[in-house]
């Protein structure tokens, strides 16, 4: 079965190759890639990136240049990363579009490896938020529906109010940054609660050995915020409300993907699941692999 890639069909023309009513005449194909262009290096590309950019380079960025070298797709990559966030409206939510960016490169890398059901959602937990507000996200990246928007804990040794400092040490009580999987359900000490699988070594590979499920606890909800002004604190679970962990847990249960983020510059730069160039290089490669299998069909 061939892997499907929900988020190059996302707007009208996309990463694959589109059937099209009209084909465009070079003059709109020029003004298209101009537009897309100045919107990729505007919102994608950091003021390091472009520093790093001499004027050659960006005038060397012709049609025939983009087109060959690739980057008509990232442009049109991430102008579909820019219509699902306007989609989702999640900026209402308060969630930066450069989390929802991450979070969603990431889901596309671990399709990519097989490691996801065809369910496509996506969970985001913005650890930069304070504990007292909704900071857990669950995205219907088909739908476009934003399916849970709620409280969540961190670790006990990670912060008080807001998160400071996360690891992988068994015993650390410390939350884990970076792409989980989400696992199979039980009942525990807990009560219902569902595993977790960490993807990245020495970032969160130990999920599982240390118990970091979710569960449901008392101590968040809002009444406690009320009472103590923060949320209680976790072993590293991220725990979630009793009024809504239920149904959390089976719309996410079973391989699906969790996001924690946190602005750590350390493994922003390190995560292979944030290398957008080698994910879209991976894809080229699958992509000419199934042309392959199509030619000997």
């Amino acid at each position: 079965m061939r892997m499907r890639f929900w988020l190059l069909w996302l707007v009208p023309f996309c990463y694959s190759a589109c059937t099209q009513e009209r084909q465009e005449t070079p003059e709109e194909t020029a003004a298209r890639l101009e537009s897309q262009m100045e919107d990729f290096f505007h919102n994608s590309l950091s003021e390091e990136e472009l520093a790093e950019m001499d004027t050659h380079e960006l005038d060397s960025l012709t049609m025939e240049a983009t087109t060959k070298g690739g980057l008509l797709d990232r442009v049109t990559l991430e102008d579909s990363l820019r219509t699902l966030y306007e989609a989702l409206q999640l900026e209402k939510l308060k969630l930066d579009y450069k989390v929802f960016r991450y979070g969603a490169i990431g889901f596309w890398g671990l399709q990519q490896e097989g490691r996801l059901s065809d369910r496509p959602l996506l969970s985001i937990i913005d650890f930069t938020k304070s504990s007292c507000e909704k900071r857990f996200y669950t995205l219907d990246l088909e739908t476009k529906k934003v399916l849970f928007y709620t409280y969540v804990s961190h670790g006990r040794n990670t912060g008080g109010d807001k998160a400071e400092k996360f690891g992988n040490a068994v015993n650390s009580n410390l939350s884990s940054l970076g792409f989980y999987v989400t696992g199979e359900t039980y009942t525990g000490s807990k009560g219902y609660s569902m595993r977790l699988d960490g993807t990245e070594k020495g970032i969160n590979d130990n999920l599982r050995r240390r118990g970091v499920v979710v569960h449901n606890a008392d101590y968040v909800s809002e009444d406690w915020i009320k009472k103590y002004g923060r949320l209680g604190r976790s072993q590293g679970c991220p725990a979630l409300p009793k009024g809504i962990y239920r149904e959390v847990i089976e719309a996410i249960k079973d391989r699906t993907a969790i996001f924690a983020y946190f602005k750590d510059d350390t493994y922003l730069a390190a995560s292979r699941y944030l290398k957008l160039d080698e994910l879209m290089a991976r894809f080229d490669e699958a992509k000419e692999g199934e042309e392959y299998l199509d030619a000997d069909e």
